[in-house]
């Protein structure tokens, strides 16, 4: 076998498609420390398991009794199996849809709890309102205006989203907005409309403990304000 027919090297100039399942499992295998090919130990995990379908449900006790592959690289392909099944389950989740206050309220509490400063969020939506993407997009003092409509709009163009929320925390944790938060959330509106990205809502985290409604936010959308 000369070297352009390597593996390998077929996958370099060619692309994983161009290889066999026994040719990409070797890869993966890779050299061992206890001698035996990574061609020979790919042909017997999939002889052993019945092929690349049977193997996604191995479990570590599985590839331990492969001879030739030991509990480090057993562990490596593990957790390949697992990264693929995770790739596979989520490539079918369209993601958390957020459609109430409270939802956008419970993703985004764990990150405002304990803050000193205001942080601002861009939440991108598609258009069943399923979270496509989550971006911080700035952070400073309790007393600066943060939500630049620039910087929540190029988030939502870079995931094409069909819709956004806008957040940002108090971190007195009363959600009360003040004349800067209704001032900026009409500039949000008018920005989105010029754009084509609609802006669903405009969530104040705070705390219920600190809130006088016992909510814990404040939502321009719920309050009407948009």
């Amino acid at each position: 076998m000369t070297a352009d027919d390597q593996p390998r090297e077929r996958l370099r100039r060619l692309g994983p498609r161009a290889l066999l399942d026994s040719e990409l499992l070797a890869l993966m295998v890779g050299l061992t420390a206890r001698g035996r090919p990574p061609e020979s130990i790919a042909d017997a995990i999939l002889g052993e398991s019945g092929g690349l379908s049977a193997l996604a449900a191995w479990e570590m006790p599985d590839f331990s009794r492969v001879q030739g592959l030991g509990p480090a690289k057993a562990s490596e392909l593990v957790a390949a199996l697992e990264i693929a099944r995770r790739v596979r389950e989520r490539a079918h989740d369209p993601g958390e849809r957020l459609d109430a206050p409270a939802k956008v309220w419970t993703r985004l509490e764990p990150l405002a709890s304990g803050l000193s400063v205001e942080k601002c969020w861009a939440l991108c939506l598609n258009r069943r309102n399923r979270l496509l993407a989550l971006h911080e997009v700035s952070s400073g003092t309790a007393t600066s205006s943060l939500l630049h409509p620039r910087e929540v709009f190029r988030q939502a163009l870079r995931h094409s989203a069909a819709a956004v929320i806008v957040a940002h925390n108090h971190p007195s944790g009363d959600p009360a907005p003040s004349h800067a938060d209704r001032a900026v959330t009409r500039q949000l509106v008018e920005a989105g409309r010029m754009i084509g990205v609609e802006l669903l809502d405009h969530v104040i985290v705070g705390r219920p403990e600190s809130d006088p409604t016992s909510k814990g936010w404040f939502s321009f959308g719920e309050a009407g304000l948009i």
